[in-house]
C-alpha cells in the first residue's frame, strides 16, 4: 500500500516506506495530470513551472527507488496534454518531447557522466555541449516545404498538436518563405511575449474591460491559440527557434552550427547560446545567464544543455518522453507568506486520506498559489513519520499565517508557521478517523503514516479513479468523456464499470432524453459523445492494456507487452497458461524463479526485456481474480482491439526473432544494441529460454552462453551480430 498525498510530501524520498511511496505516486499522478491539462489545454496553469518540475522530479525519484510501484498512469511516460477542441489536429512526423530536469550543479555533472557512459567515451574524450536560455513560452513547430511555410502546430501531447497555421503567419519573427533551406524543414521553437509588450497588452485589456493575464507565458499561449487569427495579429508575439523536427537534409553536423544555420535562414535565435566543453563550463554559462535574467526583457526559467555532436544525439536517442542528449537546468523557486484558511481531506484511489491546505491566494514567483500539501496528520502536528519534531513545536492550524515554499520538490508546501500571529482561540486540528466521502472507518495501521478508508468499492472516491484512468488521454482518450463527466456519470449510477461506458447508447441513447436534458448537454453533444464512444471501441492493444489500470503496468510496459504478443488473444492465452503453472502458486519471486523450468509461460513473460516478476505477478493476478476478470471480459466484448503495430522490418534478418545480449559489447553499448535490435523488429529478452533464437555473446559471457549451448540456441559474437544486421 502507498501513503497519502500530503503526508508524504514532507518526507524525503530516501525515508519513504513502500506503503508511503505508493500513496505519494498516486497523489503525484493526479496532480501532474491536472497541471498538464491546465497548462497545455487551457493556458491557465494552476501551479508554477517549478512546482510542476518538482512534481515530476519527485515522481521519478520514487519510481527509481521503488520500480515495482510504477503506476499504470505514470507521469514519467507522458508529455503535455491532448489538443484542445476548436483547432484541427496535426500529427507530428517527429514527436515533440519534453526535457528532463537538473536542479543542482552536481546533477549537471552527472548528466554529462551519463552521456559518456552511454556512448562508451573515456573521460578525456572530447564531448561538447550547447547551453541556451530556456524560454518560458509555448512550444511551436513550423513546417516548411520547398521553402514555403505550410503548417504550424503546437506541441499538444507530443504526438498530436493543434493546427495554428493562420495564427503563426501573423507573427513577425516567423518567415513565410525561406531561401536555401532543405526541401522539408520543421523548425521548432518557443512563442513568447516580452515584459514590455505584456504590460502594454494588460493595460489595453484593462482599459477595454477585457481579460488581463497573470503572466507573459499565459498571455502568449492564449494569444496564439485564438480561433480568430485577427486577435492574434494584434497581440505582440515573438518567436525563438532552437530545434528542428523532420528534415530532408541535415542542417549541420553540430547543434551549435545547426542553430547558426537557422539564424542564417532568417529565424530569431537566442544570442546567449554558448558552446561548452566541460560540465564546469556549462555551469558557468548557467551562472552568467542567471545573472542577466532580470535584464533580458522576457521570461526564462532555466538553461538547456544539449550534446553538440548530432551523430552523438542520434546514438543517444530518446526515452519515452525525453531525449537522452538534453536536459534543463532549472532556476530555484521562492517563498511567500499567506493565511491558511481551511484544511480539507481528499481521498485517493487507494483510500488514503490526504490533508490539503486551502490558502488565501498568494503570488509566488509569478504564479498564484491557493493550495498546499500537508502530507499527513503527523506533518500537521509538526512531526515526521518517526514522531520527531520537524518545526520546533509548530503545529499547523486553520487561520495560521504560514510560509509557502515552492521548490524543485513537488507542489507548494508549508515551510513555517508564524506563532506570533496565531489567532486567539486557535485549536489544534483534529484529523478525522472516518472517510469524508462515504463515512466508512479510516483506521491507521501500525507502521503506516496514513489513514485509509475501508469502504472499498462503496467509496465513490476510490471507484471513480479506475474509470477516470480508463478514459485518460494515454488510454481510450474518448472525446467529450473526461474525468469530470465520468465522475458525474459514476455518481449518478450510469457507469459502474468500464464496459458500462460502451453500453451507454443502448441504455440511455434511445431518444437521447435522459442525456440531452441534463445540464450542459444537448442533442448534438449527446450524439457526439455516443459517436466518440463508438469510435473508441477500435483501440490499439497497448492503449487498451494500459487503460485497464493494472498495477505496475504503465504505458511503456503495456506497449512492450503489446508488441511482444501482438494480439489480445495471444496475451490472454499466455496469462491464462501462466496462472495454471507452478510459478503462480509460489509465494515470492525467489520461489517463482525456482519454478521457471516448469513454468514456460512465466519464463516467456518475465524474459521480455523491461517486464519483470512484479509486472508478471500483477498481470496474472488481475486476470485470475474472478470478479476483475469478468469485468475485463465484459469490456473486451464491447471492443475491437487492434493488433499491435510492428516495426517496419522489410528485409531485416532478425525480424520476429528473440535475441539476448550477454557479456561485454566493445563496439556499442548494451543500450544501443538493444535499441538497434528492436528497430529491426527483433524481440529483446533478458534471459535465455527455449524460445530464444539468437544469443549475442561478448567477452565475459557466462551462464547464459552455457544455457544457450545446452538448448541448441545459435550463439554469435558482436562482430557476427554487426555483420548479420549490416552494421559491420
Amino acid at each position: 500500500m502507498a501513503a497519502t498525498e500530503q503526508e508524504l510530501r514532507q518526507i524525503e524520498v530516501s525515508d519513504l516506506t513502500e506503503a508511503q511511496a505508493g500513496d505519494e505516486l498516486a497523489r503525484l499522478a493526479a496532480l501532474i495530470e491536472a497541471a498538464n491539462t491546465a497548462y497545455h489545454a487551457h493556458d491557465a496553469p494552476e501551479i508554477s513551472d517549478a512546482e510542476f518540475d518538482a512534481l515530476r522530479r519527485r515522481n521519478a525519484e520514487i519510481e527509481a527507488r521503488f520500480p515495482k510501484l510504477k503506476r499504470a498512469d505514470s507521469p514519467s511516460e507522458q508529455v503535455g496534454a491532448a489538443p484542445a477542441e476548436g483547432f484541427g489536429k496535426v500529427a507530428h512526423a517527429v514527436r515533440m518531447l519534453s526535457l528532463s530536469n537538473a536542479f543542482t550543479d552536481e546533477e549537471v555533472v552527472e548528466f554529462a557522466k551519463r552521456i559518456r557512459r552511454f556512448l562508451g567515451l573515456d573521460e578525456d574524450a572530447p564531448l561538447d555541449f550547447t547551453a541556451e536560455p530556456k524560454i518560458d513560452g509555448l512550444s511551436l513547430s513550423l513546417r516548411y516545404e520547398n521553402g514555403q511555410l505550410v503548417r504550424a502546430a503546437t506541441r499538444g501531447d507530443g504526438a498530436v498538436g493543434e493546427d495554428v497555421t493562420a495564427n503563426a503567419r501573423t507573427i513577425d519573427d516567423i518567415p513565410e518563405t525561406l531561401d536555401g533551406a532543405p526541401d522539408i524543414l520543421e523548425v521548432r521553437g518557443e512563442v513568447y511575449m516580452s515584459h514590455a509588450d505584456f504590460a502594454a497588452l494588460n493595460a489595453r485589456q484593462s482599459e477595454r474591460g477585457g481579460k488581463t493575464f497573470a503572466n507573459p507565458r499565459n498571455a502568449a499561449a492564449g494569444s496564439l491559440r485564438q480561433l480568430d487569427p485577427e486577435i492574434t495579429r494584434n497581440r505582440p508575439l515573438r518567436f525563438f527557434a532552437y530545434a528542428w523536427g523532420e528534415l530532408s537534409a541535415p542542417l549541420a553536423k553540430t547543434q551549435f552550427d545547426a542553430i547558426a544555420r537557422l539564424h542564417a535562414l532568417g529565424f530569431c535565435t537566442n544570442p546567449m547560446t554558448r558552446r561548452c566543453d566541460t560540465p564546469e563550463g556549462m555551469v558557468d554559462t548557467y551562472r552568467e545567464i542567471e545573472a542577466k535574467r532580470a535584464d533580458l526583457g522576457y521570461d526564462i526559467d532555466g538553461v538547456v544543455y544539449k550534446v553538440d555532436d548530432l551523430s552523438f544525439q542520434r546514438r543517444l536517442g530518446m526515452r519515452s518522453t525525453t531525449p537522452r542528449w538534453a536536459t534543463a537546468h532549472k532556476f530555484p523557486a521562492e517563498l511567500a507568506w499567506t493565511t491558511l484558511e481551511k484544511i480539507e481531506i481528499q481521498v485517493g484511489r487507494t483510500g488514503a486520506l490526504s490533508p490539503v491546505a486551502r490558502l488565501k491566494p498568494v503570488t509566488v514567483g509569478g504564479v498564484v498559489v491557493s493550495n498546499a500539501t500537508l502530507h499527513n496528520e503527523d506533518y500537521i502536528r509538526g512531526r515526521d513519520s518517526k514522531g520527531m519534531e520537524i518545526r520546533e513545536g509548530r503545529d499547523i492550524r486553520e487561520g495560521d499565517r504560514v510560509q509557502v515554499y515552492r521548490a524543485g520538490d513537488v507542489i507548494p508546501k508549508i515551510a513555517d508557521v508564524d506563532l506570533a500571529r496565531r489567532p486567539k482561540g486557535s485549536v489544534p486540528y483534529v484529523f478525522p478517523d472516518r472517510c469524508p466521502e462515504c463515512g466508512s472507518a479510516a483506521p491507521r495501521e501500525e507502521g503506516d503514516a496514513v489513514r485509509r478508508c475501508t469502504g472499498g468499492l462503496i467509496c465513490p472516491a476510490q471507484a471513480v479513479e479506475k474509470l477516470r484512468h480508463l478514459v485518460s488521454r494515454a488510454a481510450f482518450d474518448i472525446d467529450g468523456l473526461g474525468a469530470k463527466q465520468v465522475e458525474q456519470f459514476q455518481k449518478d449510477g450510469w457507469i459502474r464499470e468500464p464496459a458500462d461506458i460502451f453500453t451507454l447508447r443502448t441504455r440511455y441513447g434511445q431518444g437521447l432524453q435522459q442525456l440531452k436534458n441534463r445540464e450542459g448537454w444537448g442533442e448534438k453533444s449527446a450524439n457526439a459523445l455516443f459517436d466518440a464512444i463508438d469510435t473508441a471501441r477500435k483501440v490499439p492493444l497497448g492503449r487498451m492494456l494500459f487503460g485497464l489500470g493494472i498495477p505496475h503496468v504503465g504505458e511503456v510496459a503495456a506497449n512492450v507487452l503489446a508488441r511482444h504478443f501482438g494480439t489480445w488473444e495471444a496475451l490472454i492465452a499466455a496469462l491464462d497458461a501462466a496462472a495454471a503453472e507452478p510459478a503462480a502458486q509460489a509465494e515470492d519471486d525467489k520461489a517463482r524463479k525456482a519454478a521457471l523450468p516448469e513454468s514456460p509461460s512465466w519464463a516467456e513473460i518475465t524474459g521480455i526485456d523491461g517486464i519483470g516478476f512484479t509486472v508478471a505477478v500483477s498481470l496474472v493476478t488481475a486476470m485470475s481474480q474472478e470478479a476483475e476478470r469478468a469485468s475485463i471480459d465484459r469490456l473486451v466484448a464491447e471492443l475491437d482491439i487492434q493488433e499491435a503495430e510492428r516495426p517496419k522490418t522489410e528485409g531485416s534478418p532478425v525480424a520476429g526473432k528473440t535475441v539476448v545480449f550477454t557479456g561485454t559489447l566493445e563496439k556499442m553499448t548494451r543500450a544501443e544494441a538493444k535499441a538497434r535490435a528492436e528497430q529491426l523488429g527483433a524481440k529483446v529478452a533478458g534471459s535465455v529460454s527455449g524460445k530464444t533464437d539468437l544469443l549475442i555473446a561478448g567477452p565475459g559471457a557466462g551462464s547464459k552462453a552455457a544455457k544457450a549451448e545446452a538448448l541448441g540456441v545459435e550463439v554469435i559474437d558482436e562482430d557476427g551480430w554487426l555483420a548479420l544486421i549490416g552494421d559491420a
